[in-house]
């Protein structure tokens, strides 16, 4: 199963869902305007797939990095106002990073990983790789 890296408790929303796949791990993020990015895990026969929200981001904004199995979402979105002697009375679209981070299960074939981006939703395909079971070896 997945096991998604937690930051600390600013968004309890996200610990409740990190909390159901029973994960420790700590993520480091050092910045102060970062958001978790909401995304949906499958765990089809062939294949994971993951589904992320990101309303409002290009493609060209969106990264994807993996190093030892760990697989770090991010993207980026900026705020682009016009200079106008209208005030802001309420702003709730979230502007600055998006990030997410989760080691992939051992049977990932991460070689072999397809991102595509469409609508503001990133599909992750990652396909699974035949695990060779734990074989036993008699002494002569």
């Amino acid at each position: 199963m997945f096991r998604i890296v937690k930051r600390n408790d600013l968004y309890p929303v996200y610990s409740l869902f990190d909390e159901f796949f029973k994960n420790s791990a700590v993520n480091e993020i050092e910045r102060e305007n970062v958001s978790a990015i909401a995304l949906d895990l499958v765990d089809a026969d062939n294949e994971y797939r993951i589904i992320a929200n990101l309303p409002g981001v290009k493609k060209e904004d969106v990264k994807i990095d993996l190093k030892d199995n760990l697989l770090t979402l991010s993207a980026q979105t900026e705020n682009k106002t016009e200079t106008s002697n209208e005030n802001m009375i309420r702003q709730e679209r979230f502007v600055g990073k998006y990030q997410r981070r989760f080691t992939l299960p051992d049977n990932s074939d991460v070689e072999n990983i397809k991102a595509k981006m469409e609508n503001g939703v990133l599909n992750l395909t990652v396909p699974k790789r035949n695990v060779i079971e734990m074989k036993s070896i008699t002494v002569e």
